[in-house]
């Protein structure tokens, strides 16, 4: 095959085409009325699942769907009606597999395109052309991956709703429901320090500091929520753990690396929705994290009393827009044992 020398495929429809095949499981034959009529259900409940999902409904009688899309729907729509699932919950977790493997999956293709691309020093088009041609030899290893991390993830979900669940007496019922550290990392400077990057500079920019970022705040015990653009925001299940990471990103990106952070960390209670969090926690640790300066972790002090085991040096009083006066303490390090 032309493709196994590193060179695209000449007939680009018939690599896909095969692809479909290996992914979809069977031809998409079926109308959105097909599947409806399969499912026991309105073309208007079967299309907003799948909108759900983050798919465009095929047009009005046009073939677009496979048996196996037909299965799944049923599934779902029918867990639906078995378990007495709210519309709002229904449609939330069908949005999440789709939010998620949508990101997931463009995360994946633009590195195998980036693989691609420097191993037989291709352009962007045509390294995108032999990846669709290099895709069923990896699918997969790839399913399978995703299939297992979805396993440990939730194994390790059920084990801090478990802890949740034991320290849930004496909490206001009024209050956001999860204890946790909240940090706001971001790069100093990124705006000057990319304006002359070029495409594959800054993608190798980002990819550096995300990488080691994130490897970063698993160490340390933490958990990454989102990155967004230059900034990362992260969570802890205790405050410690929460300081540790903090300190762990400043160190290995301090005011001398190429992406130099400054963190902003809160313990308080958050509201999980959607892969996110949300409460005062996260405003304040912004507001904190653009006080900082490059290298430097800022915390509030119902934060650094939570933090005996730290030194911290508290310093003046400032006001800051959005939440008035404070006084934040810079986190130096953990006390030697």
């Amino acid at each position: 095959m032309a493709e196994a020398a590193g060179r695209p495929p000449e007939d680009l429809d018939q690599a896909l085409a095969h692809l479909q095949d290996v992914l979809l499981g069977g031809p998409r034959d079926l109308t959105l009325d097909d599947v409806a009529r399969r499912v026991g259900a309105g073309p208007d409940e079967v299309a907003a699942f799948w909108t759900a999902l983050g798919l465009s409904v095929p047009a009005s009688g046009e073939a677009g769907f496979t048996a196996t899309d037909a299965d799944v729907v049923a599934a779902f729509l029918g867990a639906g009606h078995e378990y007495g699932l709210s519309a709002t919950t229904g449609t939330s977790l069908v949005r999440a597999i789709g939010h998620s493997t949508e990101r997931l999956v463009g995360w994946q293709t633009e590195a195998l395109v980036d693989h691609l691309a420097a191993k037989y020093a291709l352009s962007d088009p045509d390294a995108r052309a032999l990846l669709v041609a290099r895709l069923p030899l990896v699918e997969g290893l790839l399913r399978r991956g995703l299939e297992h991390a979805w396993c440990r993830h939730l194994a390790a979900a059920a084990t801090r709703a478990v802890a949740a669940a034991r320290g849930r007496d004496g909490v206001d019922p009024d209050q956001l429901p999860l204890a946790r550290a909240v940090g706001l990392a971001d790069v100093v400077g990124f705006t000057t320090r990319t304006a002359d990057l070029g495409a594959a500079a800054l993608a190798d920019y980002i990819q550096e500091f995300e990488a080691q970022a994130r490897d970063v705040v698993t160490e340390h015990g933490g958990r990454v929520v989102k990155t967004v653009g230059d900034a990362l925001l992260f969570v802890a299940d205790d405050a410690a753990a929460g300081a540790r990471v903090a300190l762990g990103l400043v160190r290995s990106l301090g005011p001398d690396s190429d992406a130099p952070l400054r963190v902003g960390l809160v313990w308080g209670r958050v509201l999980s929705r959607f892969g996110d969090i949300f409460g005062p926690s996260v405003a304040l640790a912004a507001r904190l994290c653009d006080e900082a300066g490059p290298g430097r972790v800022l915390v509030d002090e119902a934060t650094a009393a939570c933090l005996p085991g730290f030194l911290l040096d508290p310093l003046e009083v400032r006001d800051v827009a959005g939440i008035g006066p404070l006084r934040p303490s810079l986190l130096i390090a953990e006390r030697i044992r």
